[in-house]
This record gives structure tokens, C-alpha cells and sequence, in this order.
């Protein structure tokens, strides 16, 4: 994997490191999606309170990055990641054991809560260590690589759940994790030396934040981006396998096609690094999700008055979110390579306060989605259009120089 010059070269961390790190809640956010369904039989209890995991482990993330954040600015990277990730791994053994949804609801939350970690103190590490154009390319690389995340999450999901059971899943997450302590035991260096740390305020940080315009839309187009992933993986399961009949083990397979596109995504973004800004890329990305939500939309209303056949619209649900994630693989990263260049001072503090705020917008998103979930075609595909729509306008606000 390629790396980049850093004025600490001797503390660089190796990317593969920081893309497990950051894929680590990817892969619990989507690795039991396909079971959803099955989740929802075993624990009595509807698809939008399932639905709800998703939303609470965004809640328990929102808390983390608050937390380790502030934390890993004052003992340090490397600690934090430790604690970070053994909170993960008894987050995810209470998932195996829970016999209720509220069970598997406290457990996703202290899940995510140490999860957190991955994105938080991944930012901090690439943050701590590159700089200028190296940023940009680097969040670029990082995007590109995980897009292998959400493929291999529900392909590999479906297969334990097929031949092991939903709970299984859980406690492949728990050896996953200790994997991860193991090798960040072994091979991370710190990266934020105590000659470096200096006391921050969170009150000044957070009044700082709050009166800067540009990190409030760039959060905002962060939450929003991911929001429509991430609701797509609340709702996609019952879209495709409950409404379109596809099986589990398909629907898993369909991640390969989003994976391409978030693949494809990273690679223009940092083949226009050579020659544009964070700022371009990103709108490009945003344009890029707005066709994919029109495109999708469009579809399903003319559905209304011209039946389409039961394949043709999986293809189509299937496409348009391959667009849409090609789009937020451009939009999103380059977003957060943008949101934070001017508080190199306080990156940990700053980075978790404003992984705060997004991770909780993210969190809102994905309620909204099951919120709106009524079992039929139209929520999801309307609903990522409108967000799209105010992305978009947020967009307009950042191109103004508010």
C-alpha cells in the first residue's frame, strides 16, 4: 500500500493499520445487515425497531468520538486505541449473548462506543502525520481502500448466518477485534509525543467550532453523505429481500457492485488531486449522488403507473446506489480532508467534536429512515433525494464563502 512523505517519517503509521482501524465499524455496521430480517423474527420485535441498532450505534459513536478524542490529546494515540478496541470487544460478546432487542440495543451502543476509535483517532493519526496535498491524497487512498468493507461485510454476514446462525456474526466481530489489539500492541507507534501535547480547552474548542460556518456545512455534508449510506444498509435488506424477493446470500453479493463504485470513487478523487481542490472534488462527488437519487427515484415513480418487472427494479435499486456511493466516496472524504486544516493546534479535541456532531446527524438520518419505513417501495428512494437536495444547497452556502 502507497505511502506518504510526513515530516515524522519515523512515527508515520502504516495505512493498512489506520484502514483496519477505520474499517473495524464499518464492518460491524454492515456485516449483519442481511440477517436483519432474521434478527427481527428471533427477537420478536418489528423491522424499524432493528432498524433502530443502526441508529443507536451511530448515537454510541457520536459519544465515543467525543470521548476518545479528548482523551488521546491529553495520554496519547496508542492508549486510547487499546481501550477503544477491548470496549468494542465486549460490546460485541454482549451482542452474541443478548435474548432481547433492548439487549442488542446496549450492546450495539458500548459496540460503537469503542468503534469509535477507528474513526476519531484514525483522523488523528493521519492528521498528527501528513500535511497539504499528502492530507487530501491520503484520505483519498484510505476511502479507496475501504471500499472493500462493505462488500465483504454482508457477503461474509450472510455466509455465517447461513451456516452458523446471526449471533455467530457477533462473535466473529469479538475475534476481529482482538486481532486488531494484538497487531496495534505490535506495530503502531504513537504518533502525538508528549512535547506535543498541550492543554486544551473543550469549552474554547467547542465556541470555536460552533462559530466557524465552513466546519458546520462541511459536518453537515459529511452526516448527510453517510446518512444515505448508512440508511441504505438499515433499509436495504428488507427493500431488496422482503419487497423484491432477492435472497440473503444475493443480497450480500450486491455489495460487490458497491464496493466498485466506491472503489472507482477514491480512484478519480485522487486522480483529480493532481489538478483541483478539496473543495471541487467534493461538489463533483455531491452532484455525482444527486443523479444517483434522481435516477432512483424516477424509477420508482414511474413504477406507479407502469409496473416494472421484479429484476428490473432490483437492478435499478442496485445501480443507483452504485452511482450514489461513487459519489459519496468523492464528496465525503474530501469533505473531512477540508473540515479541520485550520485546527492543527487541537486535532484530537477538535476532530472529536466535530465527529460529534456529524456521527450524530448520521444518527438522526438513520432514524428518519426507519422512521419512514412503511414496507413498501417509496421512503428510501425519495427520502435519499431529498437529503441529496439539501446537500446540494449546502454546497451553494460553502461556494458563497459564508
Amino acid at each position: 500500500m502507497k505511502t506518504f512523505k510526513t515530516k515524522n517519517s519515523s512515527a508515520l503509521p502504516a495505512a493498512w493499520l489506520i484502514v483496519a482501524l477505520a474499517g473495524t465499524s464499518q464492518l460491524s455496521e454492515t456485516v449483519y445487515t442481511p440477517s436483519l430480517p432474521a434478527i427481527a423474527r428471533a427477537l420478536h420485535t418489528s423491522a424499524g425497531m432493528v432498524e433502530y441498532t443502526l441508529t443507536i450505534y451511530f448515537l454510541g459513536f457520536a459519544l465515543g468520538t467525543l470521548f476518545f478524542g479528548k482523551v488521546s490529546d491529553h495520554f496519547g494515540r496508542k492508549p486510547c486505541i487499546m481501550l477503544g478496541l477491548l470496549i468494542f470487544v465486549l460490546g460485541c460478546v454482549g451482542c452474541y449473548y443478548s435474548q432481547s432487542i433492548t439487549e442488542l440495543m446496549w450492546s450495539r451502543l458500548l459496540q460503537s462506543f469503542g468503534a469509535s476509535i477507528g474513526s476519531v483517532l484514525g483522523q488523528a493519526l493521519v492528521r498528527d502525520s501528513f500535511h497539504g496535498p499528502a492530507l487530501g491524497k491520503m484520505y483519498a487512498l484510505i476511502g479507496t481502500s475501504l471500499s472493500i468493507f462493505p462488500v465483504i461485510g454482508p457477503m461474509l454476514g450472510a455466509f455465517i448466518a447461513g451456516h452458523f446462525g446471526w449471533p455467530a456474526i457477533f462473535l466473529f466481530l469479538t475475534f476481529f477485534g482482538f486481532v486488531l489489539v494484538a497487531a496495534v500492541a505490535w506495530t503502531l507507534k504513537e504518533t502525538h509525543h508528549k512535547e506535543n501535547r498541550r492543554p486544551v480547552s473543550l469549552i474554547n474548542v467547542t465556541w470555536k467550532l460552533l462559530r466557524d460556518k465552513k466546519v458546520i456545512v462541511v459536518g453537515f455534508i459529511v452526516a448527510a453523505t453517510n446518512g444515505i449510506a448508512f440508511s441504505y444498509f438499515a433499509e436495504g435488506s428488507f427493500y431488496l429481500i422482503k419487497l423484491l424477493k432477492l435472497s440473503p446470500g444475493s443480497y450480500g453479493l450486491t455489495f460487490m457492485f458497491l464496493a466498485a463504485g466506491t472503489f472507482f470513487g477514491g480512484m478519480l478523487s485522487r486522480k483529480l488531486h493532481d489538478t483541483h481542490t478539496s473543495q471541487r472534488i467534493m461538489g463533483y462527488g455531491l452532484n455525482i449522488i444527486f443523479g444517483g437519487t434522481l435516477f432512483f427515484s424516477s424509477v420508482i415513480l414511474l413504477q406507479t403507473w407502469l409496473p416494472l418487472p421484479r429484476e428490473l427494479l432490483i437492478c435499478v435499486t442496485v445501480a443507483s446506489q452504485m452511482i450514489i456511493v461513487f459519489g459519496i466516496c468523492m464528496a465525503a472524504t474530501n469533505a473531512l480532508a477540508i473540515a479541520l486544516v485550520d485546527y492543527k493546534w487541537c486535532v484530537g479535541t477538535a476532530s472529536s467534536l466535530f465527529g460529534f456532531f456529524y456521527y450524530i446527524g448520521i444518527s438522526l438520518f438513520t432514524l428518519g429512515m426507519g422512521t419512514l419505513h412503511n414496507g413498501t417501495l417509496f421512503p428510501m428512494p425519495f427520502y435519499f433525494l431529498a437529503i441529496s437536495l439539501l446537500t446540494l444547497l449546502a454546497q451553494r452556502l460553502l461556494r458563497k464563502k459564508i
